[in-house]
């Protein structure tokens, strides 16, 4: 379970939370949706250590993530808005690896990880491809399985369709309607609701650094008043 309790977090002079409070239970998929600038992506910051609030606490299978940022990292994987952004090394099974290889795990276990994540995205074929000559999908999905070799108990994706053709958004759906079926939270920050529907539990919505609503269903007509496109 994530917990986040009375965060505020500030830019500067600009506040980009203010007073947000979450939980998001295990095995839930939410929509963490909201206009450009509304406060998502600094929130889910948080949710790893990436960035410490100026007040308020947020809490990771009931350890505060400042007291054990380390644990966090693992239990919450992160895929960044633009893949690339997560990626350390030239070839998709030496990307997939470097994070259990800085948990100090045994080579075995490594390899069984980096074996087990890309076959769930589907990319086990690609092991041995430069990540830099595949399509933005294809690199999408080995962000994905990056996180996966963690064993994250929930995973945040930033926008994770953006840019993307079709076929490489109902690819990435496929894996992340699998993954939800097999236990792992979800975090989809987004502003566009229309590829989430039946993927995720709920959606909250944020405007100013605030949480201004939530709701069960992504193609509630109350959504579009807060920069968010329904399903």
């Amino acid at each position: 379970m994530i917990a986040v309790q009375d965060l505020v977090s500030r830019r500067g002079d600009t506040t980009a939370l203010d007073g947000i409070s979450l939980r998001i239970d295990d095995g839930e998929s939410i929509a963490l949706a909201g206009a450009n600038g509304s406060g998502k992506t600094t929130l889910v910051r948080h949710l790893n250590g990436l960035l410490e609030p100026e007040r308020g606490s947020v809490a990771v299978d009931g350890t505060p993530v400042l007291d054990d940022p380390v644990a966090a990292r693992t239990s919450v994987g992160m895929v960044f808005q633009n893949p690339r952004d997560c990626f350390v090394a030239p070839t998709v099974s030496a990307d997939v690896a470097f994070g259990p290889e800085n948990l100090g795990l045994a080579r075995e276990e490594i390899e069984r990880r980096v074996r087990d994540s890309l076959e769930k995205v589907g990319m086990a074929d690609h092991r041995d491809a430069r990540i830099d000559r595949l399509s933005g999908g294809q690199q999408a999905r080995v962000a994905i399985a990056g996180a996966l070799a963690m064993e994250s108990n929930h995973l945040v994706l930033d926008e994770p369709f953006t840019g993307l053709d079709d076929p490489s958004r109902t690819a990435i759906l496929s894996r992340l309607d699998a993954l939800s079926a097999d236990g792992t939270s979800l975090i989809v920050v987004t502003h566009d609701l229309r590829d989430l529907d039946g993927l995720v539990d709920r959606v909250v919505v944020l405007s100013e650094g605030r949480i201004a609503a939530e709701v069960d269903s992504t193609d509630d007509d109350r959504l579009a008043a807060y920069g968010v496109r329904p399903c």
